[in-house]
């Protein structure tokens, strides 16, 4: 418990934010950019595409939209990024942390976990605030073994897509960060993370625990015949209720409210950090979610780039703004009548 006292006493109940450097640089990535420029999209739903594009706007960023049941990618926004490396995925790995640690009995659903003046996190605030305190001190219980085993399991360090042309496979860590695995699980420091996992990995969250191959069809024909491709099921089922409930508080009071769409149902972890190297400096806003609509259910990832501005509770706008216009659109196509997308333009 040594560590956890010190580390309480230095971030005591910090939220996942950008982490302290000791030399503040000047951010060198701009927050906008034509992001969808490039982009193939014959094989995309229109509408979610349109939504995606419209949330997204001039940010520098990637959104990808994915139907949590099957695996396929709906709509694929800034694919050169979505598919590139990977990037350090800040507060978003506590949702792998968490299931790791409730699988393996190191946190028990609804357990306060004390830690020195007093004070408790249970594993649902300790989601919706994103306390780096709780993740520290069970990333400190699991060990970097196991963790790195669970990550693996969950669909980190491998392709997450079915044949998709240029996509990498980021990068998780053979050996310990040399701050130490609680800074992995609290952080997500020496991981690279990439949207396309991240997604899959959430759809597994969303779904029950199958966790699917990414597909993103070419054109029409292959979207219309797709088929869902299993990659394996995890046997998650008995955890995902208390993950479920901190996304969820995370959208409804904590660090994802911005998120919060009329009429939709969104669960939602957002994750924000700075990423330094010896010619550049950015700051990462990432929201990790999934929202049930009607007959479907719907996984949302949002990737930003950029200077102090940037943080995932500005991605979690993003992303409820996604469901917004998606809905608004859907709307619009079964009821032309209304005129709904006139209407809506002119009340802004």
């Amino acid at each position: 418990m040594t560590r956890a006292i010190l580390i309480a006493v230095l971030i005591l109940l910090a939220t996942g934010a950008a982490q302290a450097e000791p030399a503040r640089r000047a951010y060198t990535i701009r927050p906008y950019a034509n992001s969808p420029a490039g982009d193939w999209a014959d094989g995309e739903d229109p509408l979610v595409r349109q939504a995606a594009v419209e949330a997204l706007g001039r940010l520098n960023g990637s959104i990808v939209v994915a139907d949590a049941q099957t695996g396929q990618i709906l709509s694929m926004v800034n694919q050169k990024l979505a598919l590139s490396d990977g990037y350090i995925p800040c507060s978003t790995i506590k949702l792998v942390a968490g299931l790791a640690a409730l699988s393996e009995g190191l946190i028990e659903p609804a357990e306060k976990v004390y830690f020195p003046g007093g004070w408790f996190m249970t594993m649902v605030h300790g989601l919706a605030i994103s306390n780096n305190v709780l993740f520290d001190e069970l990333g400190e219980r699991l060990g970097f073994g196991r963790f790195r085993r669970y990550a693996r399991w969950l669909g980190f360090g491998e392709k997450a897509g079915w044949n998709i042309p240029g996509e990498q496979i980021g990068n998780f860590p053979a050996v310990e960060h040399d701050m130490g695995v609680g800074r992995m699980t609290s952080f997500g420091d020496g991981i690279s993370v990439t949207p396309l996992q991240l997604a899959a990995f959430v759809s597994s969250i969303a779904n029950g625990g199958s966790l699917y191959y990414l597909q993103h069809p070419e054109d029409q024909s292959q979207a219309t015949a797709l088929s869902p491709r299993l990659k394996r099921h995890l046997a998650i089922g008995d955890w995902l209720p208390e993950i479920e409930k901190g996304m969820a508080e995370a959208v409804r009071t904590g660090t994802a409210k911005r998120a919060r769409a009329s009429g939709t149902s969104v669960w939602g972890k957002t994750g924000t950090c700075s990423v330094n190297s010896q010619r550049s400096r950015t700051r990462l806003g990432w929201f990790a979610s999934f929202a049930r609509d009607r007959d479907r259910t719907l996984t949302i990832v949002v990737m930003l780039r950029g200077g102090a501005s940037i943080s995932g509770s500005l991605a979690s706008e993003v992303g409820g703004n996604v469901l917004q216009r998606l809905r608004r659109s859907e709307l619009a196509a079964r009821h032309p009548e209304l005129k709904i997308g006139r209407l809506a333009s002119q009340s802004r």
